[in-house]
């Protein structure tokens, strides 16, 4: 029986700064797109409360043509009566009855006044709500339009990146699930922790990449050894040496460009 091949630290190391390479270009990714997501996700939420508004202002309409109605349906009656009661008058047998009915069609004169006067201020009510349904309209084909332009520059983005984003997400799962359980939770924490991702980086000019501390030469030689994990102190970054980040580039490179 064969035995099985010991994962080295420098083996470890190689499949940290594989990992980092595949989660960097991810994030490349991710930055493409940037805040697009968001912006389109605000302006179908403002188009939404848009249309509500617009829904809501047509109800108004509809309210105000219905109180409309029923005014000229009280003019119409308060006339009725008003008839009504200037033809009793020509057959009352006293004063008193006269100017009972000469009352009641004074109060009718006056319902119809008030009902006009109603009508009219309902009127100015609709024309000030349509005006407002204009400029509503005006609002919402604008945030359409740009809505349209923003939907069709995200998608674009995402028919150029999204295989390759998928791909990577899941070459980024296999690379783990290959990786120490202990390492992994590291370098997660170590990602979430600092500026750019950047949770393995190389020495560059003798000094850490991402953070620019200079590393002191014994340091540099122990990360060149390959023999232990090394982290920055100042940054918690773990650290590689170039010959090796720069060998892990290439073969990520011949990798990401079969996608």
């Amino acid at each position: 029986m064969a035995k099985k091949k010991e994962i080295t630290v420098e083996d470890r190391l190689r499949a940290l700064y594989d990992l980092q390479l595949i989660d960097s270009r991810v994030d490349e990714i991710r930055n493409v797109r940037g805040e697009l997501p968001l912006e389109v996700q605000d302006l179908e939420d403002e188009i939404e409360g848009l249309n509500t508004r617009l829904q809501k202002l047509e109800n108004d309409l509809t309210d105000i043509d219905d109180q409309i109605k029923s005014k000229k349906n009280l003019i119409e009656e308060s006339k009725t009566l008003i008839t009504k009661y200037t033809e009793q008058q020509k057959n009352v047998r006293n004063n008193r009855e006269y100017d009972s009915l000469t009352k009641e069609t004074e109060f009718q004169e006056l319902e119809i006044q008030l009902a006009e006067k109603h009508i009219k201020e309902l009127r100015f009510q609709i024309e000030q709500k349509n005006i407002t349904i204009e400029d509503t309209k005006t609002r919402l084909d604008g945030r359409q339009e740009h809505l349209t332009h923003k939907k069709n520059e995200l998608n674009a983005i995402l028919a150029e990146t999204e295989k390759e984003e998928k791909t990577l997400l899941e070459k980024s799962k296999a690379y783990k699930a290959s990786i120490e359980e202990r390492l992994v939770i590291a370098y997660n924490r170590i990602r979430t922790n600092v500026k750019n991702g950047l949770a393995v980086v190389s020495i560059e000019r003798g000094a850490s990449g991402g953070s620019f501390f200079t590393i002191p030469p014994q340091v540099q030689v122990e990360i060149a050894a390959r023999k232990k994990i090394i982290t920055d102190e100042h940054s918690g970054r773990i650290l590689v040496d170039e010959a090796l980040a720069n060998e892990q580039k290439l073969k990520m490179e011949k990798l990401l460009a079969k996608l």
